[in-house]
This record gives structure tokens, sequence and C-alpha cells, in this order.
């Protein structure tokens, strides 16, 4: 026998079709930029400890969310 999924949900667009998201479609993407944003507060103080290219790649993206 076969496991049967929980309920979700569904709704529909205007054209009809199904829009249905998994909850880790926003929990995932959210979690990523959370790591990805500690790495980069937390790289600023070991910046003369690591290597030049990473250094020089925290600046970018420094450069990059500063607008």
């Amino acid at each position: 026998m076969a496991a049967h999924a929980p309920p979700r949900t569904t709704r529909r667009t205007a054209d009809g079709g199904d829009a249905r998201l998994p909850w880790w479609a926003l929990t995932l993407p959210a979690v990523v930029f959370a790591a990805l944003l500690s790495l980069l507060v937390g790289g600023e103080a070991q910046a003369a400890e690591s290597p030049q290219y990473l250094g020089r790649l925290l600046e970018y993206f420094r450069h990059l969310l500063s607008g």
C-alpha cells in the first residue's frame, strides 16, 4: 500500500492552473540568504587572516549590496 500524502490547500490561478508551493519553497531561500549574510558579516573580522581572493570577494559582495 502506498502512503497517502498530507492534504494540501489548492488555489486556482486566473488561467485555471494549480498554484501550490511546498513549505520549503519559501523557507529554503530564506535560510540560505541568512547563512550567506552571516558569512559576509562574519568575514569582516577575519579578512586580514584569510587569503587575498576571499577578502576581495567579500568586498565585491559588500559593494553589490550597498548599491
